[in-house]
């Protein structure tokens, strides 16, 4: 597995999406929390401009709409492993035309797009873990079996495992890689576990980035980009 492994954690372009002013308002949340629209927007031009120019990223940026609260938490709606992207069936049926606008962006990177249209699945983004080796795949109150076995149908080549999320809204709400063979898992303090993990990692860069603002609409950092490796034609 070792050749799976090479260059995990290098990406080449990442796909994000601008706030609509109607995440405030309407965006889906598990707690009623007011958002300040101004500072989440500008949290997330940060967010932008770190995987632009300190991560040097080709960063493809989707127009927000209106009409979708929720297009910021662009993970949702696509699952990316190589060249093959999947396009997913979210939870939400308010978010399901987010996928829309993503399936356009990944065409014209000429990923190989693979619907997820069986009426009986569901599967956000956010629930799934890839760590180079195998995926995990939350069943929430967003994603369940059905959806994953689409995806382990899609993914032969890796081992999919399925995780029970009982507390939270994704798997990935409470854990994320934090490098090749390392999973960095919340606890009831997750902010200052997870950065006492990043700090033993000397190999990684740290840069810490804000966001107070999408948190209240269950938002985590992963959330808000889809991460590509697209290897140069020769």
């Amino acid at each position: 597995m070792a050749g799976v492994m090479t260059g995990f954690g290098n990406f080449t372009h990442a796909v994000v999406r601008a706030i609509p002013s109607s995440l405030a308002k309407e965006a889906l949340r598990m707690n009623v929390l007011d958002v300040d629209l101004v500072k989440a927007q500008r949290e997330h031009e940060v967010y932008v401009g770190v995987l632009k120019h300190k991560l040097g990223l080709q960063v493809i940026e989707l127009p927000a709409d209106e009409s979708l609260p929720d297009c910021v938490f662009v993970e949702d709606v696509a699952v990316v492993c190589g060249d093959t992207a999947l396009i997913t069936r979210p939870g939400a049926e308010s978010r399901r035309k987010e996928t829309e606008a993503m399936r356009r962006a990944l065409k014209e990177l000429d990923l190989n797009i693979v619907e997820m249209s069986d009426e009986n699945a569901t599967l956000d983004g956010g629930d799934v873990l890839f760590t180079g080796r195998e995926f995990f795949v939350g069943l929430s109150k967003r994603t369940n079996q059905k959806g994953a076995e689409i995806l382990a149908d899609v993914f032969k080549d890796y081992a999919v495992s399925t995780v029970p999320v009982t507390d939270g809204l994704h798997l990935k709400s409470f854990c994320s890689m934090g490098g090749p063979g390392l999973i960095v898992i919340g606890t009831s303090e997750p902010a200052q576990k997870a950065l006492k993990v990043f700090e033993k990692l000397k190999d990684h860069m740290l840069i810490p980035v804000s966001n107070m603002e999408k948190v209240k609409v269950d938002g985590a950092l992963t959330c808000c980009s889809v991460l590509i490796n697209k290897k140069a034609k020769v």
